[in-house]
């Protein structure tokens, strides 16, 4: 999205310094500033990002959610009602997330880009804002999954640059140095599509096996269990058992979720952190249920966004500004007192240095899921969403053999196939799409009825649609291409780049580390110590053993350079 001008020159004013501090650490450029070593009185910043959850928190207006600890938090800060997620669905989502770029811009919108045998490389100047605040003096925590599609371990799940994290398999921040501020990104797995299952449901796949003991420990520790008949069912759905079973599971996991945010929030203050660190807490995307999670309903972007910053978030304070997860990440930097960079396309919108200035949309995209080509763009302005399908003739529902083993999904197939569906409930079963989609989501929140050939509604479809089309129009978006032109673009003659080893240069005690490739992170440690981001030359004492690496986004790591002071 473009910024307004007066963002792009706040932006430029304060990104001086962060050029110095991103730049790729190569042999023919200066040498970056050096890191700040204290506190300087920033804060530590903990991002609590739950799996595959909408606004269903007790605060946040839902009367089945059985979430204490989650509405306390929330009276202590401010809570922000109206945030989406650019993807419904996780890789493409935090791959935004991390960038503040959106997926489509680089590459990286089809779910999953490993699954199509390439890794997207965003452009050099690019870097993840954990890396960025690692440069900046940050100590960087990752606790469980990264999934940004940068990686292709477990298909692209886990793993990428290992440049972003100090540690990524942190346990919290148990590791951190007192002497640095700490940024810990600490994922809740509990509300994760899979947990909806039932217990003992038996895996048919390694990756099912591998979730099925996550989801008996959690099962087992349920603090409460949600009455199915109490549950609300949503109107495209048959109102059944199966149905209401699947929504209580979701609502008992919730309340586990909720647990385990109180265990943070109480850990940071049995260890006197609390008064300095401020809490994020959101989710990659929304609920994980069938036409939820995956599209671009907003049951699959709308996202819970809870925020306490000691001293600035005033308690209990409630935001409907219209906030897209890209504004996290110049907000995260902005919060630790770093320039966001001018390439990011999100906006700052909490803290001293709030962009004021309101959004009149925000934008979302689909592609390939799993083995399923699609192409699918929506905008969403404070009240009206449209929605343009790229493949009308096909149908809404495709295969999705993770999402089919869902009771409810399941249901839903054979209800259908047996012609047990009618009226809104058949709306998603449709052979055909419509090719173009507005919703009222202010009277239709299920977004239900489709407005787009309304006579009264034809100038808002006419302003949405010429907004989406300003928005494709102002960088290329990878999306509409042939995913085959990703693959040769990103996999020249089907492989991996692999990024060159970098050099090290040693003069006087004094390293120097560069690479000649553009936008490759550099990493080094001396005598087998931890792995630190190079920044800039160094004093090494007499016998110091220095080894480096380098790994461009998208390629594959360097060998290590290794020399001897």
């Amino acid at each position: 999205m473009q910024l307004e001008q007066q963002e792009w020159m706040h932006r430029l004013r304060l990104a001086l310094a962060f050029w110095v501090i991103a730049a790729s650490a190569c042999s023919e450029q200066r040498p970056q500033a050096p890191i700040q070593s204290m506190h300087d009185g920033r804060p530590n910043i903990v991002l609590l990002m739950a799996e595959d959850l909408g606004p269903r928190i007790g605060v946040l207006g839902d009367p089945i959610a059985q979430t204490p600890r989650l509405d306390q938090f929330a009276e202590e800060g401010t809570r922000f009602t109206e945030a989406f997620a650019t993807s419904g669905v996780c890789g493409p989502s935090r791959a935004a997330i991390v960038t503040g770029i959106h997926q489509n811009r680089w590459g990286a919108g089809h779910m999953r880009a490993a699954a199509g045998g390439y890794v997207p490389a965003p452009a050099p100047y690019v870097k993840a804002f954990p890396e960025i605040l690692r440069a900046s003096g940050y100590q960087t925590f990752n606790d469980g999954k990264t999934d940004y599609q940068l990686g292709l371990r477990l298909g692209g799940a886990f793993g990428g640059p290992k440049s972003l994290w100090d540690d990524d398999r942190a346990r919290g921040w148990a590791n951190r140095d007192t002497t640095r501020p700490f940024f810990a990104f600490i994922n809740l797995g509990q509300t994760h599509e899979s947990q909806i299952w039932p217990t003992w449901q038996f895996p048919n796949s390694v990756l099912t096996w591998a979730l099925w003991p996550l989801r008996i420990i959690n099962h087992w520790s349920w603090p409460i269990v949600t009455p199915a008949d109490e549950v609300k069912v949503p109107p495209y759905y048959p109102d059944t058992r199966t149905v209401r079973e699947d929504i209580a599971r979701h609502y008992n996991n919730i309340a586990s979720l909720d647990v385990a945010v109180g265990k943070i929030l109480d850990q940071l203050e049995q260890e006197g952190l609390a008064k300095n660190t401020i809490v994020i807490f959101t989710a990659d995307h929304g609920d994980g249920f069938p036409r939820a999670k995956r599209w671009l309903y907003d049951s699959g972007l709308h996202v819970p966004l809870l925020i306490h910053w000691p001293g600035v978030t005033r308690p209990g304070t409630i935001s409907d500004q219209l906030i897209s997860l890209i504004d996290l990440a110049p907000t995260i930097l902005s919060m630790a007192k770093v320039p966001p960079p001018p390439w990011m396309e999100g906006k700052i919108f909490v803290g001293p240095h709030e962009n004021l200035d309101e959004r009149p949309y925000i934008f979302a995209a689909r592609d390939r899921i799993d083995q399923q080509p699609d192409t699918v763009r929506a905008v969403r302005g404070e009240r009206f969403k449209y929605i343009r399908h790229y493949y009308p003739d096909r149908p809404y529902v495709l295969p999705s053999e993770f999402r089919d083993q869902m009771p409810l999904m399941r249901e839903l197939i054979d209800l259908s196939a047996s012609n047990q569906v009618e009226g809104v409930q058949a709306l998603w079963f449709r052979k055909q799409r419509d090719q173009e989609e507005l919703f009222d989501t202010l009277s239709d929140p299920h977004e239900i009825l489709n407005l787009a050939e309304d006579p009264m509604q034809a100038s808002q479809v006419r302003e949405m649609r010429q907004a989406l089309d300003q928005w494709l129009e102002e960088e290329e978006d990878l999306g509409l291409l042939p995913e085959q032109r990703l693959r040769d673009r990103f996999f020249p003659n089907g492989e991996q780049p692999i990024t060159p080893t970098p050099t090290i240069d040693l003069l006087n005690h004094r390293v120097s580390i560069g690479s000649k490739t553009e936008g490759a992170s550099i990493e080094f440690r001396v005598n087998r110590g931890p792995w630190r981001l190079y920044t800039a030359p160094f004093e090494v004492q007499s016998g110091g053993h220095i080894e480096a690496r380098a790994q461009r986004y998208g390629w594959a790591g360097s060998e290590i350079a290794e020399t001897q002071n």
